[in-house]
């Protein structure tokens, strides 16, 4: 699966419960670069560049694909530089749980 193919894949796998109250933007700089919205109990995806992104995640597709997947912890990314992260850092941090990895 592509990194493109799984953000666009991350509506079916939204976990409202996780993510109440919190309406949100996530850039993902990839090869594809897109952006999540998280408004209202919904999310959604469009291609491109958010103008008003609360998060921006910078990885290569591999690894981001690895990281929604749960193959690859977050802080270890991070910490070995395969993980850039601008913005809401709590955000970020809070960010995997809003997924279910398993419908991924």
């Amino acid at each position: 699966m592509s990194a493109s193919e799984l953000l666009h894949n991350l509506p079916s796998a939204f976990n409202a419960d996780a993510a109440a109250g919190g309406d949100c933007t996530i850039q993902f700089n990839c090869s594809t670069p897109a952006h999540v919205m998280i408004k209202d109990g919904g999310c959604s995806v469009a291609d491109g560049q958010s103008d008003s992104a609360d998060v921006t995640i910078t990885m290569e597709d591999d690894d981001l694909v690895a990281l929604m997947k749960g193959e690859l912890n977050g802080m270890t990314a991070f910490m070995t530089g395969k993980l850039q992260i601008e913005g809401d850092m709590m955000l970020a941090q809070r960010m995997a749980s809003f997924f279910d990895a398993s419908k991924l």
